[in-house]
């Protein structure tokens, strides 16, 4: 169940989602980056609405819709609105989700057995949390399926997400961890880069030659976690000469007690996600 999976393309189905900010809108744009496939864009503000209407007026298979329209023709549905949105929306879609259909819950907190109480028999529960990764392909979502989720349903979702990244499937207990090295992690790595960043500014560099040195940095490093799949510590050693200047900059971060930084973070995010 903890095997990261790399989904393979999947049938065409008509994919709602619910709230299109800032994670919304990176799952949209990363679903509908090739032009194929049915996307139903439900956004509660009818400013708001009209602007996504003209944003992607040239994006074939986009169609913004109420939420209602959406509940009676989509497959899946990914309810990415703010938490405390949930059960309101999830109360005006009830009476127009299809049996068979899929409901996957991005919203922070809210548990499956919210989901269970909301919706009607019939209709699957997933708990997911992306990160905005996704909207350059590169994301992360971890999804916790209902018991009666089926093998079949729970590939769907998987397939559907596959512009956006990797998935992986944990227990719901796993949530709120898993937040904090995923969801909530990107904005750790940036401001690692911001403040590389500003530390070479301050010793010459050019903003922008900074941020291309400190990004491209971060971008190989991860490349080579990801692609190699050796241990982080083992990575860093290589890099690290006895004595070295690599090795000056580890003890001073070790010094500030980095580890314990990181580590009091992804117990504070934990505890808020959980």
């Amino acid at each position: 169940m903890t095997t990261p999976h790399h989904p393979r393309a999947g049938a065409e189905m008509t994919t709602a989602i619910y709230g299109v900010g800032a994670m919304g809108g990176a799952i949209l744009e990363a679903l509908t980056a090739d032009g194929e496939g049915e996307v139903l864009a439900v956004e509660g503000a009818a400013e708001r609405a009209e602007s996504l209407r003209r944003q992607y007026a040239d994006r074939a298979g986009v169609e913004v819709v109420d939420a209602t329209t959406a509940a009676s023709r989509a497959d899946v549905h990914l309810v990415v609105v703010k938490p405390y949105s949930v059960a309101g929306l999830l109360a005006q879609l009830a009476p127009s989700l299809r049996p068979g259909s899929i409901v996957l819950c991005l919203a922070l907190g809210v548990s499956l057995a919210d989901l269970a109480e909301a919706l009607p028999d019939g209709v699957a529960a997933i708990r997911g949390m992306p990160n905005t990764p996704a909207r350059v392909g590169q994301g992360m979502t971890v999804l916790s399926p209902a018991d009666d989720v089926t093998d079949e349903q729970l590939q769907q979702v998987r397939d559907l997400l596959a512009p956006t990244g990797e998935t992986i499937v944990l227990p719901e207990s796993q949530q709120g961890v898993a937040t904090a090295l995923s969801g909530s992690a990107p904005a750790y790595f940036y401001l690692v880069v911001e403040a590389m960043v500003d530390a070479g500014v301050a010793r010459g560099l050019t903003r922008s030659d900074a941020l291309a040195l400190a990004g491209q940095a971060a971008r190989g490093a991860g490349a080579m976690l990801v692609e190699t799949g050796e241990e982080a510590a083992l990575l860093r050693a290589a890099v690290t000469s006895p004595g070295g200047s690599t090795a000056a900059a580890l003890a001073r971060l070790e010094a500030h007690a980095v580890r314990h930084a990181f580590a009091d973070a992804v117990d504070a995010c934990t505890d808020r996600a959980s």
